[in-house]
């Protein structure tokens, strides 16, 4: 429903961040000489990740899901299939190539997902995701919660519960994949105040959907508290206020015998011992 009514509203104007992500990670894709037969662009939005890897000549064949039907039919090239991300409808063995931008944060098992995807891969194919670090949005966390408590003497929920970059390697493992690596971007936005932020957010289907988020409409005084608390603590000397967006970006192959292995411990030809010796007669 949240993407459904991002589509209705102004979706070019509010897809920046989406299509910024998406090109970021697609460059991690110009280090790696393999060429890919069958993608999937997993949670695609308007497809723009998509887009690039067919742009850059990646992949020969690309597949595009989304669970809003409606987002999703801005996506003009290749095959659309609407899926829930903890649902995938695909064979093992499906796709050379999965990616996802800023999707994978909405679903209910993050692990659960991650595995569904290492058996849709083939044999050494690749996986390359970026998803919200927990640092996303900790402005207005912080000030919703203040607002919240001085007001109402408590708090609900009202953003997704992100992923800790120290996790994210460690989920990758968990899930199968082999040569797991994550970095992280910090994204600085600027904007007005608080309400334009929001209206953005609403605008990029991005507006709390937790199961436990407070059922009515969020009091004026709550709202009003919440900007001006966002004004005083987080306003430049422009006037703007900042909206810090944390990426984890995620890459991790399908197990294959030709991908490098450590070595089993005990192994090793060189004894520790005589190293350390030698340095010491040196």
């Amino acid at each position: 429903m949240r993407r459904a009514r991002a589509d209705r509203t102004d979706w070019p104007k509010n897809r920046f961040l989406f299509a910024e992500v998406s090109d970021r990670l697609s460059e991690r894709l110009l280090d790696i000489s393999q060429r890919f037969e069958r993608a999937l662009d997993l949670g695609c939005h308007d497809g723009a990740f998509g887009t690039l890897l067919l742009a850059q000549g990646c992949v020969s064949e690309l597949v595009s899901t989304d669970i809003s039907e409606d987002l999703m039919g801005r996506q003009t090239s290749g095959m659309r299939i609407v899926a829930d991300e903890e649902f995938l409808p695909f064979a093992p063995n499906s796709f050379d190539l999965i990616g996802s931008v800023l999707s994978l944060h909405w679903t209910n098992d993050l692990p659960g997902a991650l595995i569904q995807l290492t058996r849709c891969l083939r044999p050494n194919g690749l996986f390359l995701g970026a998803l919200f670090g927990i640092e996303t949005l900790g402005e207005l966390k912080d000030c919703l919660m203040q607002a919240e408590l001085e007001i109402k003497g408590g708090v609900s929920p009202r953003i997704s519960p992100f992923t800790d970059v120290r996790d994210a390697g460690s989920l990758l493992q968990r899930a199968g994949f082999a040569l797991p690596v994550t970095d992280v971007d910090l994204l600085t936005l600027k904007y007005k105040n608080a309400f334009d932020l929001m209206q953005e957010l609403r605008g990029m289907g991005e507006a709390n959907a937790l199961n436990e988020r407070m059922k009515t409409f969020t009091g004026r005084k709550i709202l009003f508290r919440a900007a001006e608390l966002y004004q005083e603590k987080y306003q430049d000397e422009d006037g703007l206020i900042r909206a810090t967006f944390q990426i984890i970006y995620l890459a991790g192959w399908s197990p294959h015998d030709s991908q490098q292995k450590p070595l089993r411990p005990g192994s090793g030809q060189t004894s520790l011992q005589d190293i350390l010796s030698q340095d010491d007669q040196s």
